[in-house]
């Protein structure tokens, strides 16, 4: 199978994370826990923590504001904002309308896209399609996640996990060399109790009882999401490999979600591709769900870890069940 055309590229990558950056011994004052214990079953050393303050929109302005730099475009000249967030700033309207608002996109079209950690693969492919259709020539892809905002800080399975962060790119038309070469996603309703919200929606909505009970706040069940996360993202990356023509040998850089170092390990093994192929961050930022991506995509073309001319594959798994991959040619 030959390797197909690239149809969009990045014009320009940003990030933002929050100033306050917590430890895993500040963690210890708070649950039973410890460093070794935290480091040793996810390699999180430590995170960023966004102010009680700080909302996802203007985080994502933070990052979306550099990118836009970056690919010599003004917020007038976007033409689509796609915001992956599993962490609203509120239910209605959506928080791509807030950043809309906040950089002033007064042309734009904006909408939320809700697949969790694994959204902004799944809002990259929404902007390709947009810009193949030629609805679009600028579109604005973001990631902005507030998660210290839904965690339980009295669980120490979850708590010590995730972190606060934004990431974004522009995407434009490509010339055929570099850009997207393929993706491939999937979900599974059936598991979505694995990691959910139990309370907060039209289903369930919040009354005292349940806030106090704490049904608000992410519940998730580790050894399962483990399980299926290292399987689904091994045969994402299967198939999004397979869709470019490519094997893992042909991959010069891993980008894959950082949700911890043991998913990323065995998702690397599966897919054949040694660890010093392997972009990783975790170490510093925990898990930033949707965020993760993107931010380590910025970090990557930053450090020279990313150089033009290489092949990478993303690979990601979140809650619904989602999951993902794709390829892309720099």
């Amino acid at each position: 199978m030959s390797t197909p055309t690239p149809i969009v590229d990045f014009a320009g990558t940003g990030r933002y994370l929050p100033e306050r950056v917590v430890t895993n011994d500040d963690l210890a004052e708070l649950v039973e826990t410890n460093d070794e214990w935290i480091r040793t079953r996810t390699g999180i050393v430590t995170r960023r923590l966004a102010r009680e303050d700080e909302l996802a929109a203007e985080m994502a302005k933070a990052s979306a504001t550099i990118a836009m730099e970056r690919a010599g475009i003004t917020a007038q000249e976007v033409d689509a904002i796609i915001m992956s967030t599993a962490t609203p700033d509120r239910l209605l309207p959506s928080t791509a309308c807030d950043l809309q608002a906040l950089i002033g996109a007064k042309h734009a079209m904006a909408l939320d896209v809700q697949a969790a950690c694994s959204g902004w693969l799944y809002a990259l492919s929404m902007a390709e399609g947009y810009l193949a259709a030629g609805r679009a020539e600028n579109v604005l892809v973001v990631s902005s996640e507030k998660m210290s905002a839904i965690l339980d800080w009295t669980d120490r399975t979850t708590c010590v996990l995730f972190g606060d962060g934004s990431g974004s790119v522009v995407l434009k038309k490509s010339d055929g060399k570099t850009g997207i070469l393929s993706s491939y996603h999937q979900s599974d309703g059936t598991l979505a109790e694995l990691l959910w919200r139990k309370s907060g929606g039209a289903k369930v909505p919040l009354t005292p009882d349940r806030v106090s009970n704490r049904e608000h706040l992410m519940l998730m069940s580790g050894r399962e999401i483990f399980k299926n996360a290292v399987r689904s993202m091994a045969n994402a990356c299967d198939e999004a490999l397979s869709r470019a023509g490519l094997t893992g040998e042909d991959i010069d850089l891993m980008i894959p979600h950082q949700a911890n170092i043991r998913i990323i390990e065995a998702t690397a093994k599966y897919a054949r591709i040694p660890m010093e192929k392997v972009y990783v961050n975790v170490d510093r930022y925990g898990n930033m769900s949707s965020a993760s991506i993107p931010v380590a995509l910025d970090e990557a073309l930053e450090d020279g870890s990313l150089k033009p001319g290489m092949k990478v594959l993303s690979a990601t798994f979140g809650a619904g069940l989602t999951w993902g991959a794709m390829v892309w040619q720099f």
